[in-house]
């Protein structure tokens, strides 16, 4: 009985505490890497560019955006030197477009 009470809390625990680390909306470890983009809240795209629904480039891409799109940084994962990932949000015009139309997902920079 104690060993099963032993084993749920940390279960619980681990459950809660694991998931702070994913991409998904939690917590990076490398705090200092987040220079890469100047911390600039908005990018401008100088080139064609896909909109993926996770940080992986075999994940769904969920649009192509053109050039000269506006981007609003969320938030920027890094899962290697030459992997960077960053979840961005369509500046666009909320009266105008379409209520259900994607407007967030990640590039790969």
């Amino acid at each position: 009985m104690m060993k099963n009470v032993i084993k749920n809390i940390w279960l619980i625990g681990f459950a809660l505490i694991v998931p702070i680390t994913l991409p998904a909306g939690g917590i990076q470890r490398n705090s200092n890497e987040y220079n890469i983009l100047n911390n600039s809240k908005e990018i401008i795209l100088n080139a064609n560019c896909s909109l993926y629904t996770v940080p992986k480039i075999n994940a769904k891409k969920l649009l192509v955006l053109d050039t000269g799109s506006s981007l609003s940084v969320l938030q920027k994962w890094v899962v290697n030197q030459d992997n960077t990932w960053v979840r961005v949000e369509l500046l666009t015009n909320q009266f105008i477009e379409h209520p259900n139309k994607i407007k967030r997902g990640w590039i790969k920079i």
